[in-house]
């Protein structure tokens, strides 16, 4: 019996290790091939296509609703600009805090974000432009990148 504590501590401090290791970053060609992937199914207005990149295990009901409304958004804009990019040391601290949905339940990110989809975009009708920007969490999920929905913490 005296070799299953040292054991079990040593398992419990290497598991505990483990958390603090981020996860394998994805490659800039993976990274090239999602941005590259977005911007083509906005300009062609594909729903489907964008909202596949949705990662959706165990995502909140109310706040799936509000990621496929808005990931369609920028249908009939023109993409200014579209880039990856590291996320701020307040976004890491935010992601590891989480937030409430419109009930008041606590709710986080089900993995981890690693990067952030930076959007701008411009609207041309008439004599009038608008422009917006949007930005998107970006986490890997099996190899390929996704954009995570917020999951109520249980």
């Amino acid at each position: 019996m005296k070799k299953a504590i040292p054991t079990l501590v040593t398992g419990a401090v290497l598991l505990s290790c483990m958390g603090a290791v981020p996860a394998v970053a994805a490659t800039p060609a993976q990274e090239r091939a999602f941005v590259d992937g977005f911007r083509k199914a906005v300009e062609r207005k594909d729903a489907k296509a964008l909202k596949a990149l949705l990662y959706v295990t165990d995502a909140d009901p109310t706040a799936l609703e509000f990621y496929n409304m808005m990931i369609v958004a920028d249908f009939g804009s023109t993409i200014n600009t579209i880039k990856l990019v590291e996320l701020t040391a307040e976004e890491n601290k935010q992601m590891a805090v989480g937030g409430k949905n419109i009930q008041g339940k606590p709710m986080k990110m089900p993995l981890k974000p690693i990067k952030s989809l930076e959007i701008t975009t411009s609207t041309k009708a008439d004599n009038l432009t608008a422009n917006g920007s949007s930005q998107w969490y970006v986490a890997e999920s099996d190899g390929k990148l996704v954009i995570p929905v917020p999951a109520l913490v249980r």
